[in-house]
């Protein structure tokens, strides 16, 4: 008799994809039934995302992998659903989405932190939520929202797989993880914080319940399941951000830090507890929570949006880059570039021109713009780096801790390039994998949930058995040191 499967959605700011799981123990089952694509798109005036759209994809992804657990004879015993943070849907009292949801992209909340932190100070609201202060944080996006006009149809706000959920199973509820990045949530007291909600005028009569991950979020609504031909399938909350999954599924250790690696770069510690004060702030690091009890102590780097959005300016004018190919050029070239940039420059979140930015921060730094995609790859990549070395070494300092390892997960994990570089730069062994850490962190959370593992620990030591890593080791040289130097003087002038 097979134990039975469990159905992950995972949903990206952009494309998802849904994946069906078994956890036998002498057989890890992951395959991909569905990917889809949903980029935002302008309308009424924002940028927005077509949520009815990205449910009809998950629809239809469910059918697949009930018509595949069929094949397999197996019996599907939960789905859960993870997305990215911080944005959401406004619902009416007959469940109805009153609006598309707005994308954390949109230009909405430009100027938005000053007019809140006018009302409310910005030591205050971290020494309330320790979260990290972005400009698209929930807080600012609702503020926003609030004062260009909230529908008086609205009932309740939902985060993204919250409204997932909702359209599952009728019911109406967020999770934690996810509640975390919204910069609403008070840190200490683990539910809504309706006294800074109150302060900033906020309505916090449309907040539902939260709820902890592995949680049962409901049963799929009997007519759905019918039409997807499914029975009695439960809907389990996992760590609904992409984030808090896809550390649930990493096989850390004690003394170990990770790297989400991906559009964004999260870089931190795992703890049992939120490290809220005064030097955590002036380095804007964040307390995002976790599944069972952990906290996510880490720092957003921009990531590999850089580099991909470079691509597509150089597809735009067409020079098709392969990414391997690409990859194996920059390898080619000896030493480092001749520009190092700083990766958090708020100029390269979203430019008209991703290579114009770099050109203007290189000349403000007095460096020249590399010649060629591998050089400027190169550049962008070593830069990455040096920047996950730097914050680590913070992390090392605010929590007097030291790391021994760093695990790299996500896709970006794939990179050979950056993989090493990472380890030559931090000076520390590194493990590369598993890709699917997020997919895998969720399944994971559903399994503890109905009592396949006894807990977090035992579930990732299921996972170093199953899923192999790459390592690399550190390669330290003179020019590395020279590079560090560099780089240091450029971040200086940042941060």
């Amino acid at each position: 008799m097979h134990d039975p499967l469990y159905i992950a959605v995972d949903l990206g700011a952009g494309s998802g994809r849904v994946f069906l799981a078994g956890l036998e123990p002498e057989q890890f089952l992951l395959q991909e039934v569905r990917r889809f694509h949903y980029p935002p798109i302008e309308f009424v005036s924002h940028l927005r995302w077509d949520l009815p759209k990205i449910f009809a994809e998950i629809t239809q992804a469910l059918r697949d992998a009930a018509a595949r657990a069929r094949e397999l004879g197996r019996q599907i015993l939960s789905v859960g659903v993870d997305s990215w943070g911080v944005d959401y849907g406004l619902f009416d009292d007959a469940g109805n989405l009153v609006e598309l949801p707005i994308c954390y992209r949109d230009g909405r909340t430009q100027g938005v932190m000053e007019q809140v932190f006018a009302v409310a100070p910005r030591e205050e609201i971290f020494a309330r939520t320790g979260i990290q202060f972005l400009p698209f944080n929930t807080l600012f996006q609702f503020f926003a929202h609030h004062r260009e006009g909230i529908t008086a149809e609205a009932r309740t706000l939902l985060l993204i797989p919250d409204a997932i959920n909702f359209f599952l199973t009728g019911k109406r509820s967020s999770e934690y993880t996810n509640v975390t990045t919204t910069q609403m949530l008070n840190a200490r007291t683990g539910t809504w914080d309706c006294e800074l909600l109150e302060q900033l005028d906020l309505p916090s009569n449309l907040l539902p319940e939260i709820v902890q991950a592995g949680s049962k979020a409901g049963v799929v609504r009997a007519e759905l399941a019918a039409e997807l031909g499914i029975d009695q399938v439960r809907v389990i909350a996992p760590a609904t951000h992409d984030t808090g999954s896809a550390v649930a599924g990493a096989p850390i250790r004690e003394g170990w830090a990770y790297i989400s690696s991906g559009t964004w770069s999260l870089v931190g510690v795992e703890r049992s507890e939120a490290l809220i004060n005064a030097e955590v702030a002036r380095h804007n690091f964040t307390n995002e929570g976790g599944a069972f009890g952990t906290i996510r102590f880490l720092k957003n780097v921009m990531g590999l949006w850089i580099l991909e959005s470079c691509r597509k300016e150089w597809q735009q004018n067409e020079a098709a880059i392969d990414y391997d190919l690409l990859l194996r050029d920059v390898s080619a070239i000896k030493g480092y570039p001749t520009g190092l940039i700083f990766p958090d420059d708020q100029r390269f979140f979203n430019p008209p021109s991703m290579l114009a930015a770099i050109a203007t921060q290189l000349e403000e730094t007095n460096q020249a713009m590399p010649s060629g995609p591998a050089a400027i790859a190169k550049a962008i990549l070593d830069s990455l780096a040096f920047r996950y070395a730097s914050v680590l070494g913070t992390i090392e300092s605010l929590t007097n801790q030291q790391i021994e390892a760093v695990r790299i997960i996500g896709g970006g994990s794939q990179n050979g390039y950056l993989n090493q570089a990472t380890a030559n730069a931090t000076r520390l062994p590194v493990a590369a994998g598993p890709v699917e850490a997020t997919v895998i962190g969720n399944v994971l959370v559903q399994a503890i949930a109905a009592g396949r593992f006894a807990s977090l620990s035992e579930a990732r030591r299921y996972v170093a058995g199953n899923v192999p890593a790459q390592n690399f080791f550190p390669q330290l040289t003179n020019d590395l040191e020279q590079a560090r130097a560099r780089f240091a003087e450029i971040e200086a002038t940042f941060v």
